[in-house]
């Protein structure tokens, strides 16, 4: 069968037609709705891939005017979908076996064609039936009842070939929630090589089940979030993501820094507990105050620079401060008594002296002089810069070292999980 003649028949399996009374086309297609646990449905049918565009966008991740989070989808690899391109439209026979797969929203419906309890025996967990998806075409891509979750290069590849149709298959799922559609996205595209950072940023607005790595990233994702887009924040902007591409700190230093001090750290008395949830709004306090102290005890000197030119902004610098912070914490008290601005800025002056962000050199006392950016993003050199801040505070304290060590060590020991 030529390419034209099965053109011909998907084109014919779909049928649009406006409903009685609406204003609005529905496009029809016959789909199988596959039933997985007590609530979950999938449906399945095939459809011109040409035509995909028309009910589903490609939700980019962006931000609005209020730093909220939208979409959740990657930005199209030009090289990939150029290669899949030149395949759709060789004369090798091409195949795309695999379905892409799109959430709708509630405006799509399953109307079944056999009645309930009516399937054959043994196969009560799938329905034959027609999807029932609305399409406009003047409709901007929000507007649109589905987004694309998986696939979006073969769409995109599909799309641009210079051939009249191509035949692929579609899995969809229904869900109102934005959050459960980047849960659904995060999930499958987990063993692919989906960019940490996005992955990052779309685990705060992420809901449902996660992998436990992942699961465990959240709360670090969502403060980090906080300290990115917050206007109170000392950070705000800084943190280098992909809807704030132009930030000098790279995301990973700063999760590292929150993950350190949640685990075993000042964050992480207000983690919470099973009876708890935690306490994102304390935990941007302490970060805030820690920060906006940090900034003005160095100046501007070394404050929002690339790494390359600031170690302060650099994995090492972020890092070991945080180590500090936690440092200073400890020594102040336990609970929810935590230094202030002023205090974090006291404790901070008494390394100020010893510390070469942006020049110099750093003196660690093992006979080595080390030029400051000889530092390095690896854990030998962040133990180092952090084993030399922590004595240099602690040198410094008139009463003997840090209260909690002790405690640190044991609450550390029966820690529970972060979710």
């Amino acid at each position: 069968m030529t390419r034209t003649r099965a053109t011909a028949r998907a084109r014919a399996a779909a049928d649009d037609s406006t409903p009685a009374g609406g204003t609005v086309p529905v496009l029809r297609v016959p789909a199988l709705e596959i039933q997985q646990g007590p609530v979950r449905r999938l449906y399945t049918f095939a459809i011109d891939g040409k035509r995909v565009s028309e009910f589903a966008a490609v939700s980019r991740v962006r931000r609005d005017e209020q730093k909220q989070l939208h979409g959740y989808q990657r930005p199209e690899v030009l090289n990939h979908v150029a290669a899949i391109r030149r395949y759709i439209e060789s004369d090798d026979n091409p195949l795309l076996p695999n379905a892409i797969v799109v959430a709708f929203d509630e405006r799509v419906k399953f109307v079944p064609a056999t009645a309930p309890g009516s399937e054959p025996e043994g196969l009560g967990y799938v329905r034959t039936g027609m999807l029932h998806i609305p399409i406009n075409h003047q409709w901007e891509d929000v507007d649109k009842p589905g987004f694309v979750v998986d696939g979006q290069q073969r769409c995109a590849a599909i799309r641009d070939a210079g051939i009249e149709a191509f035949p692929i298959c579609v899995t969809a799922f229904i869900t109102g929630e934005p959050a459960d559609q980047r849960s659904q996205f995060i999930l499958v595209n987990s063993t692919k090589p989906l960019p940490k950072g996005l992955i990052h940023e779309l685990l705060p607005t992420a809901s449902g089940a996660l992998p436990t790595p992942l699961r465990v990233r959240q709360l670090p994702a969502t403060v980090l979030e906080r300290l990115n887009y917050d206007e109170r924040s000392p950070l705000q902007y800084m943190i280098q993501t992909p809807t704030n591409p132009t930030g000098v700190i790279k995301d990973n230093s700063i999760l590292k820094m929150l993950e350190n001090s949640i685990s075993d750290g000042v964050l992480y008395r207000f983690r919470g507990n099973d009876d708890a949830l935690p306490n994102v709004g304390l935990m941007f306090t302490v970060l805030s105050d820690f920060w906006a102290a940090v900034r003005e005890v160095f100046g501007v000197e070394p404050w929002n620079k690339p790494p390359r030119k600031s170690r302060l902004m650099h994995g090492a610098g972020v890092i070991s401060m945080g180590f500090l912070m936690d440092a200073i914490a400890d020594h102040h008290g336990v609970g929810e008594e935590v230094p202030d601005a002023s205090e974090f800025a006291a404790a901070l002056k008494t390394v100020k002296d010893d510390c070469h962000w942006t020049s110099g050199t750093w003196d660690f006392g093992d006979g080595v002089v080390w030029r400051w950016n000889d530092i390095q993003n690896t854990p030998r050199d962040i133990q180092r810069v952090t084993d030399f801040l922590l004595g240099r505070y602690r040198a410094s304290l008139t009463t003997g070292g840090p209260k909690t060590k002790r405690h640190r060590q044991t609450r550390a020991a029966t820690s529970q999980p972060l979710w």
